[in-house]
């Protein structure tokens, strides 16, 4: 764009990544939220419900050949077929749903849709580095935390919303006997935004990326001297977190839908009460990381979510699961991944940062799907007289959570120099500082919505 300065490209290109965030949240809300849902409605065992919602975490080992291609290729034109990609593989996921209702190949279609998310996350992994790469070119580091977390914000807030109208959609068609429908029309109509959002993509202004000559940046290399390393210690720990967390989030949908028999408005209310607590707390932690540090938010948050799995099973009451796990849960989750992300873009280098996201997410990821294979084994097998089964698996789960905490983040530090350290107290004072402000400041920014909708 002639006569328009960088700086005004790269505001231009941040609203329109909170607008294609907004679209990208019609994808997760239609089409993520009722995937498991979607299973069990045809009629897919647990053992396999558990094992699909572990493949979530397979994208990540594509993102090593999505690193390769930074520096390579235009990051714009990878995401741009790597969203593409994502999209046809929901319409496959959708015509799975038409096979079912034409009676065809019905036992294997649970497979059908394991076959299909396994395209679609792997699409989205050699994608996102590209997309972590263009997206820390453009955002500064001086406001990064308080960016992330009012993109983030809108973000939750659309995908709580779209989540419900899903919800209402297919409570409609359910109670018309015409359940399979109302999930082939999520599927579709979540592939259309995903279309778009690679038209979006398309009009986002990609700074050159300079290559430079750098040590050698192997994860084999990063995991050896990982002593030495402050990021080599983090994505360990991140490794090994995720392990613990995979092994009793693959089976929430199924204690909700299955053992708790919700429909389908109060389970997403349920589930998704964690992000609509956390558009009014994410601003809030954004100020925080950009005050004290990004490591404080991951120590402080580590402290509450290994104790989500225990606080799932103390009650079955419909107003305790809305209001506490997903409260202390969701809002916890959603400060520790923000910070996390902002964690990278701190202690690594510009040109090694598609790397780092890959070597950070593929242990992530690895650990989540061994968690959630064992996960799905212990349901498969397990059988308790004094407990129920899944209880046990959310206990052992809590206190692997534990453990892991206890071991690794002592030994994690914050590498940009900050204010006074966040104790308690301060934590309070700084709270009740901002949180009016911030409040304002959110409702001001869902309100402008319509504003980021109308960038083009």
């Amino acid at each position: 764009m002639k006569g328009v300065s960088e700086k005004e490209l790269k505001h231009h290109t941040r609203r329109l990544s909170i607008k294609e965030g907004i679209f990208c949240t019609i994808r997760n809300a239609f089409a993520d939220n009722y995937l498991s849902a979607f299973a069990i409605a045809l009629g897919t065992q647990s053992f396999l419900v558990a094992i699909l919602n572990s493949i979530w975490n397979l994208g990540p080992a594509t993102q090593l050949l999505g690193a390769k291609f930074v520096g390579k290729i235009k990051r714009k034109k990878i995401l741009k077929k790597s969203i593409a990609v994502e999209a046809l593989a929901w319409i496959f996921i959708a015509f799975s749903g038409v096979l079912y209702l034409k009676n065809i190949l019905v036992g294997f279609l649970p497979f059908f849709i394991i076959a299909g998310l396994i395209v679609m996350v792997s699409a989205s992994g050699i994608g996102h580095p590209s997309w972590f790469s263009l997206m820390g070119d453009v955002v500064d580091s001086k406001y990064r935390g308080r960016w992330w977390s009012k993109r983030s914000t809108l973000i939750y807030f659309t995908t709580v919303l779209f989540s419900v109208i899903a919800a209402v959609v297919l409570n409609c068609f359910r109670t018309t006997g015409k359940e399979i429908f109302g999930f082939i029309l999520l599927f579709v109509v979540a592939a259309i935004a995903r279309f778009y959002c690679a038209r979006l993509i398309g009009k986002h202004y990609e700074p050159e990326f300079k290559t430079q000559k750098t040590k050698n940046f192997s994860l084999k290399k990063l995991l050896r001297n990982s002593k030495k390393s402050n990021f080599g210690k983090f994505i360990l720990f991140r490794g090994m977190f995720s392990f613990t967390i995979g092994l009793t989030s693959p089976l929430v949908s199924i204690y909700l839908l299955r053992d708790l028999g919700l429909d389908y408005l109060t389970y997403i209310l349920i589930y998704l009460a964690g992000t609509l607590f956390s558009i009014i707390t994410l601003n809030f932690w954004g100020k925080i990381s950009d005050k004290y540090g990004n490591y404080r938010v991951i120590a402080l948050t580590t402290l509450i979510i290994p104790l989500t799995p225990i606080l799932w099973i103390l009650s079955a009451n419909k107003f305790y699961l809305f209001f506490i796990p997903s409260l202390i849960g969701g809002t916890a989750w959603t400060a520790f991944m923000m910070a996390s992300g902002n964690f990278i873009y701190d202690n690594v280098q510009k040109q090694k940062r598609g790397k780092a996201i890959s070597y950070y997410n593929l242990l992530i990821g690895l650990g989540a799907l061994v968690g959630g294979i064992v996960s799905a084994v212990l349901i498969g097998t397990l059988n308790t007289d004094w407990i129920e089964p899944l209880y046990l698996i959310f206990l052992i789960g809590a206190i692997c959570r534990m453990v892991v905490v206890a071991f690794w983040i002592p030994g994690i530090r914050e590498i940009k120099r900050k204010e006074i350290s966040l104790g308690l107290g301060e934590l309070k004072k700084t709270f009740f500082k901002e949180i009016k402000p911030t409040l304002s400041e959110d409702l001001h920014e869902i309100a402008s919505i319509r504003h980021y909708l109308s960038e083009k």
